[in-house]
């Protein structure tokens, strides 16, 4: 049995309710607990097929995500946000990769950080993140660029990462040179008639002395560090770099740390970005290069190896290096050398920070 009701004079649309009783049913009054409540969306044909109205609800969920997306995206890259959602004070919505980019652009400016669409001061701490945004985002659909199928962007990377079908995967033998690529599911077929596993010993040898050679590379960095640790003098220090502007017609950004003690003799660090450059605001690629001075004035050289290391409380990924210099009171300085941090993404993380903080160490070398 079924019963339309029709909204009240004066509203706007009318809501269809329809009743559905199991076979059976003793009718209105009588109808039993296993019924049905059905209701139907607004401008859904009722009278329709079933399959008509399974596609005009396909239809609005589409129109829907759309919506959706427009009103999440990102205001900067206009796209859905990949990690952390920041907001402005107004409510606009940043993704973290362009609220960071922001944020280092104005200290490279000499600017105050303006949310892209109303205009209102933007920072850190004026800052907060979204955490609704967030979790909205993450349940909405995507595609897989491999087999083309939806799935929540929450698990569209574990999808691609170990499931997909379609994903692109490499051959087990590529240690020992096959060279293969290609979908997941012709991997099977593929080793099974691949022809490195047949290689000759002499063949092989090659290939392992390759890998040995790269493997004491990454090694020769550990092992240095390991007998630097057992010289007798050595030093460290947490190190805070403070922005500043030069005194030229063009200012320009550098950093510079406070003075600070270390074996007995007073160091300043200082920083610039893409070595000076006249407007690295422009260029999309940024570089940190740096340099330690000595201000004590010294009785006999000073020789020593040092190394910048991320701080307790950073998260920037930092590959150490070992420098070495010579100091006496005509070379106090350092040359500027690489911060060696992995890429640009890096370099905008710490052009953000309000202050940079690293550790320092310095190792003495005895005669």
């Amino acid at each position: 049995m079924a019963v339309g009701v029709a909204a009240a004079p004066g509203s706007s649309g009318v809501v269809g309710v329809a009743l559905e009783a199991v076979p059976g049913g003793a009718g209105l009054s009588g109808i039993p607990e296993e019924a049905v409540l059905r209701r139907e969306a607004p401008g859904t044909d009722t009278d329709a097929p079933p399959k008509k109205r399974a596609r005009q609800q396909e239809g609005e969920a589409g129109k829907l995500e759309e919506r959706l997306y427009s009103v999440l995206c990102c205001t900067v890259c206009l796209d859905l946000p990949k990690a952390s959602v920041y907001q402005c004070t107004n409510g606009h919505l940043m993704c973290a990769g362009c609220f960071i980019h922001l944020l280092a652009d104005s200290r490279l400016k000499e600017e105050q950080a303006t949310c892209p669409n109303c205009r209102c001061e933007i920072s850190k701490s004026l800052c907060c993140r979204n955490l609704a945004v967030e979790k909205a985002v993450s349940e909405l659909p995507s595609d897989c660029p491999y087999c083309v199928k939806q799935f929540p962007r929450s698990s569209l990377e574990r999808h691609q990462g170990e499931e997909c079908q379609d994903r692109v995967t490499q051959c087990k033998y590529v240690r020992i040179g096959c060279p293969w690529q290609g979908p997941y599911h012709e991997l099977p077929a593929h080793e099974a008639e691949c022809c490195h596993p047949g290689k000759t010993g002499q063949e092989l040898m090659g290939i392992l002395s390759e890998m040995d050679q790269q493997h004491r590379r990454e090694l020769g960095l550990y092992s240095s560090i390991f007998n630097l640790l057992c010289f007798e003098k050595i030093g460290f220090t947490e190190v805070q770099f403070r922005p500043y502007r030069t005194d030229d017609f063009i200012t320009r950004l550098y950093y510079e740390t406070p003075r600070f003690t270390v074996l007995n003799q007073t160091w300043v660090l200082k920083a610039r970005v893409n070595d000076s450059e006249r407007n690295p605001n422009l260029s999309c690629k940024r570089t940190l290069s740096f340099q330690l001075i000595l201000k004590s004035k010294l009785s006999a050289a000073l020789e020593c190896h040092f190394l910048l290391l991320k701080g307790p409380y950073d998260d920037v990924k930092i590959k150490p290096v070992i420098q070495h210099h010579v100091f006496s009171n005509d070379s106090n300085e350092t040359e500027y050398v690489p911060l060696p941090i992995s890429d640009s993404v890096e370099c905008n993380k710490l052009l953000a920070a309000k202050n940079i903080n690293l550790r320092l160490f310095i190792f003495q070398i005895q005669k």
